[in-house]
């Protein structure tokens, strides 16, 4: 039977391994992924770069003058056949994964001008359905009508752990304890955010993957998907 389309939210706190699942369920299936924290994280970087932080302390209103000229697109490399950010016609993929963007984003995450914008963008990237979208409010703001929502968690420590590994792993130096303070940081602020606060969507569907092994985690979720979609959730080769 062939599956209808649906629209996929994956939501949850920082470092839970959100974009790595949204990413692997989207090739397996055939759909679009979309990580709607680099569009956080991109207008972040614009804002580094653009000089827009004395410290760790934003100049909103500098920030809220440019944003008509921030463009975001996700462009897909041949070579890895998954999307990648481009901010104002540069690539930046690597550039937003950086410490100095993640002690940043949730601050202008908050930012009630940069999600009305952004929310926008990733409302109209899901018009036609068939995509898996990740992030922070993708169930509860973005699409409160998706068919299968999922919030992700894990605990700190463990959660710290893997970006400290992900960190080492492209060579970039890290300390275990500077990134565990980034981490429960990030959740202070998304949690309590005037604006789109983090939160589990009624109909979502809760996996803590502290001690789940990749594997186990995309068959989870590969029969949560055929499910929604109206499919047998057992006979998961059938795509």
């Amino acid at each position: 039977m062939q599956p209808h389309k649906i629209i996929i939210a994956i939501d949850g706190y920082a470092s839970c391994g959100k974009s790595t699942m949204a990413k692997s369920l989207a090739q397996k299936i055939g759909y679009l992924y979309i990580d709607s924290g680099a569009m956080y994280r991109a207008v972040t970087l614009y804002a580094l770069e653009k000089g827009f932080f004395d410290g760790e302390k934003l100049q909103a209103e500098r920030l809220e003058e440019e944003m008509e000229s921030i463009s975001i697109e996700f462009r897909l490399n041949a070579a890895t056949g998954l999307p990648e950010t481009w901010l104002n016609g540069r690539r930046v993929e690597q550039e937003i994964r950086s410490m100095a963007v993640s002690q940043r984003v949730s601050p202008v995450a908050a930012l009630g001008f940069v999600r009305r914008r952004l929310v926008a963008c990733q409302q109209a990237l899901g018009k036609e359905k068939g995509i898996v979208m990740d992030g922070r409010d993708i169930g509860t703001v973005v699409f409160p009508q998706a068919e299968l929502k999922i919030f992700l968690t894990a605990s700190p420590e463990v959660r710290a752990r893997r970006r400290v590994e992900e960190y080492r792993s492209q060579g970039k130096a890290v300390v275990y304890e500077e990134v565990l303070r980034n981490v429960k940081e990030r959740d202070r602020i998304d949690e309590t955010r005037a604006i789109d606060p983090l939160r589990r969507a009624d109909d979502a569907i809760l996996l803590d993957n502290s001690e789940l092994t990749l594997e186990q985690q995309d068959a989870w979720l590969m029969a949560q998907y055929r499910r929604a979609a109206g499919l047998d959730p057992s006979d998961s080769d059938a795509d």
